[in-house]
């Protein structure tokens, strides 16, 4: 029995808006490095990544795990010195959400 095809989708929205991160160029780098048997640049048919606006689809009909899509887009916000300010949030069961953090500037206030 093959499985079912896996679609995860990433909403970029947040810092789309606000020109920090630019979904083409992660389309880009989630096309360079996602494995598949091991190899990257290796992505035949079986997964497809699409950008709609602002967010990110990634459709694969081979087993791919969520985790490993989070562990991506870390890696890609590390690269482009974002990690101190965006996180990485599920907000249902087959996507995740970039949300910056919330900054909680009231101890500095009472100095």
């Amino acid at each position: 029995a093959t499985p079912p095809p896996t679609n995860y989708t990433l909403d970029l929205s947040n810092p789309a808006d606000a020109r920090i991160l630019d979904p083409a160029d992660f389309v880009t780098f989630l096309n360079n490095r996602v494995k598949v048997a091991g190899k990257t640049g290796n992505l035949g048919s079986n997964i497809i990544i699409t950008k709609e606006k602002n967010t990110v689809a990634l459709n694969a009909d081979i087993p791919l795990s969520k985790r490993y899509l989070k562990y991506l887009t870390k890696k890609y916000l590390k690269k482009n010195n974002l990690r101190d300010w965006l996180r990485v949030v599920a907000n249902n069961k087959n996507s995740f959400e970039l949300r910056y953090f919330q900054v909680d500037n009231s101890e500095e206030a009472e100095e």
